[in-house]
């Protein structure tokens, strides 16, 4: 399961690493869309208590169900007796990562008791580093996948690829069924451990294209919106996670030095590098094509990406991109389309690629091919009339 990463949207109030599946937890959560950036200056704020107490609760019973008392760990962490009960209550990020590590290495568990057999201290920086020498992470997940079924048989992982999407699923085992006071604790924090040591191999922000749980909505489902961005459900016949299946195709980008030191110093060496989605600048041109009305703007755009504008300015500027360059990149394609296939005035063309006048886009097209609509299809025509076999006398 690794840590009980608490959906905080900021990480940075939380305290040290302790093993590889809290690595990944941790990694997500600066991935979060429309986070706002941190500033420099200026009073820092209290962290917000928005982890449910019910994943503290679930932390007691696994004390319970091992024989031990949760109270002083609880202590350890400010929780009082009384506190622990209270359906609507929350706590904060640092409490949720300082009680989950402790129980974990007083319990020996990282499984915290959901499942049939402990998993000793440890066990999720090994599974990491036996899927560091993976070329791709298509094959990292996979192999993931099967290694955790050889330390945990209460669920099996599976990676699925269906056409464009991805899907990580997790199957429970109904011959070892994870206790129901833990597998709430247990499913959401299986998926967000994978999906973050994802990130993490790739170096890059993978957006999630949904999540899905198999039980009803708890009463604290807000929390899950910043622990899952993107679609969410509840009911559903088995928990996943989808994304986008090209992210599969990208080479790991970790070596085993860089293991080491994530597993030492996993909050520096992780949370802000994954503002970088190393997909974006497709997916900000396949939307900008899709959707020309709604993705007109930043603000438009950003929505289709489940991104903020500013984040979505930011990470194209990582990329050595910019909104304006791949809005002239497909309207410069779509244009060279519609004027090579077509025999839509030139006025039409400008009106189907955005431009108010045929004059403006006149301009525009000259920047992007050094010739004017009308010459780029005379030379286009030229150049297939060139190419037609000619007829024997």
């Amino acid at each position: 399961m690794g840590t009980a990463a608490a959906p905080e949207r900021e990480l940075t109030e939380i305290g040290g690493p302790r093993v590889a599946g809290e690595v990944a937890n941790r990694a997500t959560f600066k991935q979060t869309p429309g986070m706002p950036d941190r500033s420099p200056s200026g009073p820092r704020a209290a962290p917000a208590a928005v982890t449910p107490m019910a994943f503290a609760r679930a932390i007691a019973a696994a004390y319970r169900q091992a024989g031990r008392d949760p109270v002083p760990v609880l202590k350890l962490v400010q929780i009082t007796p009384q506190r622990l009960q209270q359906a609507d209550a929350r706590i904060t990020a640092r409490q949720m990562e300082e009680l989950s590590g402790a129980a974990m290495q007083e319990l020996d568990d990282e499984g915290l008791g959901a499942f049939s057999r402990r998993l000793p201290w440890g066990s999720y920086g090994m599974l990491a580093r036996a899927s560091l020498s993976s070329p791709d992470l298509g094959l990292a997940l996979k192999r993931w996948c099967r290694h955790h079924a050889l330390i945990a048989d209460s669920i099996g992982l599976e990676l699925q690829v269906a056409g464009s999407g991805a899907a990580v699923v997790v199957h429970e085992n109904p011959a070892h069924r994870i206790p129901a006071e833990l597998r709430e604790l247990s499913l959401a924090f299986v998926l967000r451990n994978v999906h973050g040591l994802a990130c993490w191999y790739v170096d890059s922000r993978i957006p999630l294209q949904g999540a899905r749980f198999p039980f009803p909505a708890p009463a604290h489902a807000d929390a899950y919106r910043h622990m899952f961005p993107g679609p969410l459900a509840f009911g559903a016949a088995q928990a996943e996670i989808r994304f986008d299946a090209r992210y599969l195709a990208l080479p790991l980008r970790r070596d085993e030095k860089a293991l080491r030191q994530m597993l030492q110093r996993a909050l520096p060496l992780t949370v802000l590098q994954y503002r970088r989605d190393r997909l974006l600048v497709e997916q900000v041109r396949q939307a900008l094509a899709a959707h020309p009305e709604q993705a007109h703007s930043a603000e438009g755009l950003s929505g289709l990406l489940h991104l903020s504008p500013r984040t979505l300015h930011r990470q194209l500027k990582e990329e050595g991109a910019s909104l304006q360059q791949l809005k002239d990149e497909v309207r410069r394609d779509r244009a060279k389309d519609l004027l090579y296939r077509s025999g839509k005035p030139v006025k039409q063309v400008a009106a189907a690629v955005g431009f108010r006048n045929e004059k403006s886009f006149t301009r525009a097209f000259r920047q992007w091919t050094g010739l004017s609509p009308g010459e780029f299809r005379h030379a286009e025509a030229g150049s297939v009339a060139a190419a037609q076999p000619k007829e024997s006398p």
